[in-house]
């Protein structure tokens, strides 16, 4: 068989392609199907991944007037404390009748701030006196008895010497003086005993009244009227120990507890600065009154003593506070702020050859020009201009960070 008769017996007829959907009529919708889903899947893959959210690092611009720690060698954070502060308690056993404070109430020292029912120790007093009234009676009575036994010795003297009388009338005188002038002595010694007994009395009739031991503040309330204190822990738990707790407030200061390998940067007066946790904004001058020489093994740290040169009501004890030790005592007069805003050096980039930082702005971040030649402060850049305080700035943007990207939410970075 001839090549040409091969051929023509292994052509497939047009119309059994078409029969078997060979023919060219459905291919070309098939073939263009699959390439727009690959385009599609395509554009949406470009578009995740252009739009995929950067994870960063942000941190807040500060004021200037807020850098609290330019020019410290050493921070440490502690409690404010009193040095001056007393429970108040009854010195005798005894029911509460009236309690005169309340929490925040300033005492001046001897006011009264509770009473106890006296009743018991009134009726004390009272038999007390009675028995040293009838003590001194006895010896004005001595006292005149021993007047006459003299008098009649010295009669009976004159009488026996003219031998009127035996000489053992006169001896028997005498005696009878001597004995009257003892028992006079013993009384005047029993009617001091119950002048002293009527003084114990009194005291612990006076210790029915509560009084404040020195000026101060009320900061804690701890009995109410009824209820039993006593200087002794007793009645199984029952029995209140305290009345209250009264703070001299001026006696306030700061316990911070520095660590043992730094605590050769802290010297006796040296200056410092301490700020509240509760008012971050709040820069109070201070000093070290003491290191305590005293070490904590757990810890390793060894507690410093500084006093705050200001007083205020907004002081309290036990606030948590911040001390800067400063290398010398910062100037309190008033001077000229600088203007702008602390970021972190770090979040300065460099784009097309200026200086920007980037803003947060939610979940986006906005380019802002910036100054190249910015001011140093520590660790920390001035900007004059393109940052305002309180912003939320990019530290260490990456280079392919650009203006309008997704980040992701992140710890901030320390400032």
């Amino acid at each position: 068989m001839a090549n040409a008769d091969l051929l023509k017996e292994l052509r497939i007829e047009k119309h059994l392609r078409e029969e078997h959907g060979q023919g060219p009529g459905r291919w070309p919708w098939i073939v263009g199907g699959v390439v727009l889903v690959l385009t599609l899947v395509a554009l949406v893959a470009w578009l995740a991944m252009g739009h995929r959210a950067i994870e960063v690092q942000t941190a807040q611009a500060q004021s200037p007037v807020a850098n609290a720690a330019a020019g410290a060698v050493l921070q440490a954070t502690g409690y404010v404390t009193a040095r001056r502060q007393a429970t108040v308690s009854a010195q005798i056993t005894g029911t509460l009748t009236e309690v005169l404070i309340e929490e925040g109430d300033h005492v001046k020292q001897g006011q009264v701030v509770a009473r106890l029912d006296d009743s018991q120790y009134k009726a004390a007093l009272e038999a007390a006196r009675t028995a040293a009234a009838a003590s001194h009676a006895l010896v004005a009575q001595f006292q005149a008895q021993l007047a006459q036994n003299e008098r009649d010795a010295v009669r009976n003297e004159q009488l026996a010497t003219k031998g009127l009388v035996a000489k053992q009338t006169a001896e028997q005188s005498r005696t009878l003086v001597d004995s009257t002038r003892a028992q006079l002595l013993s009384q005047q010694r029993n009617a001091a005993s119950a002048d002293s007994q009527v003084v114990e009395a009194k005291v612990n009739f006076d210790y029915c009244v509560i009084r404040a031991p020195f000026d101060g503040v009320i900061t804690t309330k701890d009995a109410q009227v009824g209820e039993i204190v006593s200087p002794f822990s007793a009645g199984g738990g029952f029995t209140r120990t305290g009345i209250g707790t009264v703070v001299d407030m001026d006696s306030l200061e700061v316990d911070v507890d520095v660590n043992e390998a730094y605590i050769g940067r802290v010297k006796p007066n040296m200056a410092a600065e301490a700020v509240l946790d509760a008012y971050p904004d709040w820069k109070i001058p201070a000093h070290v009154i003491a290191i305590v020489p005293a070490a904590d093994r757990g810890k390793a740290t060894v507690k410093v003593r500084v006093a705050m040169e200001k007083k205020d009501a907004r002081i309290v004890p036990d606030m948590g506070v911040r001390v800067s030790f400063l290398e010398q005592k910062q100037d309190q007069q008033p001077v000229q702020a600088p203007q702008g805003a602390l970021v972190p050096a770090a979040a300065i980039a460099q784009r097309d050859g200026h200086g920007v930082v980037f803003i947060v702005r939610g979940d986006t971040v906005q380019q802002r020009d910036v100054p190249t030649t910015a001011s140093k402060v520590g660790d920390q850049s001035l900007l004059p201009t393109g940052v305002d305080v309180g912003d939320t700035v990019v530290v260490s943007p990456p280079a392919a960070l650009k203006d309008g990207d997704r980040i992701k939410a992140a710890a901030k970075a320390a400032p």
